[in-house]
């Protein structure tokens, strides 16, 4: 056999069930099951099922309603098709459906360990294909083209570390883009046509971490009634992106480290290992070396997915990114809201938008778009359609009137602006560091537009009569 699959067995007849999974994890094999065609059609919908064997005959839906199913909804699994009555007419009906293969009952172990072990090298067969496509038609993923040298810079940085299999350390404020970034490395790797699973350190309960990480067995603990194949198995042969990775309690790291150095892992209640060959890319805003001097952070852990570190910046540091990225999103946002190609950005919404420093980062610009393409009326995106905590008003402790020059409304924009650093050093009893961090920037930052608008003040005043 080539590999090791992650079977379904869809049967209303529990013996049936019974000896199949019995006979197919004997393999190697990762096998669950289910009684009935909605209740595989649940199974099926995680999506990480690859071969489903399916009864024909059954009470509920028919296994070819449950192929038709599986196909509309886009999964990408393998259905083999069982059934006690020979009939041509029934397999051709499967067939069209969507099914791959045909078996009569009682199945042939042999005949199907071969069937998939046949499925497996053509499963791995496409898997490369596609990768290989990728490489020679170049990169293929969804980040925006950028103008910045940093963020080109990074771009040269992804290129060269992608086809390595290198880990990774993506390091960067919440919202900058760090999840794209590693699809990104995936997407521009040798394993592209494998999976990329992304994980999320700091939304799964410490308690169901190593369950969700290594998989378990039947019976491991109280309500593990079947067996889990687990997050780096599914990621086998691809990339898996542990993101928040300085969420991860100590103990987990420990045996994170064990994967990365014996490429191995335990699933839980399990005495047996299992090779994996997946590929690390670690993401964090948080600061890991002061974690790690605070006893928070293994520091062997640390070097060890820090063997190439790239850091993602800001948006306010790469305002020459904004245009494009606005159009970018507008675009995408058009085509999820039925708008597409309709949507206009007036030009004194889009100066708002790059004069803005953006503490949500590309995620927060999202949200803002977002909301004013639902806004917008007939697809223009105006001033008013922004919201309000972005949008130039009157500062506090200034009586300013609106203006609506292009010169006049980046002055407003400023004023808004300084208003608001000065509210926020006042409610932090005058600690400007504080006040920076409250504010999403860093105190280089803050001291510099303080130092920007008393000399466009200064200016000013000196222009006067």
């Amino acid at each position: 056999m080539s590999s090791s699959l992650q079977i379904l067995v869809i049967d209303d007849e529990p013996a049936i069930r019974q000896i199949l999974a019995a006979s197919l994890t004997r393999a190697g094999h990762t096998v669950e099951t289910a009684g009935s065609g909605r209740e595989g059609l649940m199974r099926l919908s995680k999506g990480d099922v690859e071969v489903a064997l399916c009864d024909i005959n059954m009470p509920d839906l028919t296994g070819i309603e449950v192929v038709r199913e599986a196909s509309k909804s886009g999964y990408d699994t393998t259905f083999i098709m069982m059934t006690a009555f020979s009939s041509v007419d029934t397999a051709v009906e499967a067939m069209k459906a969507g099914a791959t293969d045909y078996m009569i009952k009682p199945l042939r172990s042999e005949e199907l360990l071969q069937r998939l072990a046949q499925i497996a090298d053509l499963r791995g067969l496409r898997g490369e294909n596609e990768a290989l496509r990728k490489l020679v038609v170049g990169r293929s993923d969804d980040r925006c083209p950028s103008v910045s040298p940093s963020m080109k810079q990074l771009d040269r940085l992804i290129a060269k570390v992608a086809p390595t299999d290198s880990t990774v350390l993506i390091t960067g404020e919440s919202g900058t883009g760090k999840g794209v970034t590693a699809r990104s490395i995936h997407q521009q790797s040798q394993r592209a046509g494998a999976p990329f699973i992304p994980v999320n350190c700091g939304a799964i309960p410490e308690n169901l971490l190593e369950s969700e990480f290594f998989g378990h067995v039947r019976g491991a603990f109280t309500g593990a009634d079947r067996a889990r194949k687990g997050l780096f198995l599914e990621a086998d042969r691809g990339t898996i992106f542990l993101d928040e990775i300085g969420e991860l309690p100590l103990e987990l790291q420990v045996k994170l480290l064990h994967v990365l150095e014996a490429r191995e892992i335990r699933p839980l209640g399990s005495e047996q290992v299992r090779k994996v060959n997946v590929r690390i890319v670690a993401a964090t805003n948080r600061d890991l070396k002061a974690m790690v001097d605070d006893g928070r952070f293994r520091e062997d852990l640390y070097f060890r997915i820090s063997g190439f570190h790239v850091t993602v910046p800001p948006l306010r540091e790469r305002r020459e990114d904004i245009p494009a990225l606005i159009r970018y999103l507008l675009a995408r946002g058009g085509e999820r809201f039925g708008v597409a190609g309709k949507l206009m950005l007036e030009p004194e919404a889009e100066e708002i938008l790059v004069s803005y420093d953006w503490p949500g980062n590309v995620r927060e610009l999202e949200n803002v778009l977002q909301r004013a393409t639902i806004l917008a009326d007939e697809g223009r995106i105006t001033v008013a359609d922004l919201p309000p905590n972005i949008t130039p008003s009157t500062p506090v402790g200034a009586a300013a009137p609106l203006a609506t020059g292009r010169g006049q409304l980046r002055e407003q924009v400023r004023d808004f602006e300084h208003g608001l650093i000065l509210r926020a050093i006042e409610e932090c009893g005058g600690d400007r560091r504080a006040a920076a961090q409250r504010l999403g920037i860093g105190l280089s930052s803050l001291y510099r537009k303080l130092e920007e608008h008393e000399q466009a003040r200064g200016a000013q005043s000196t222009a006067e009569p």
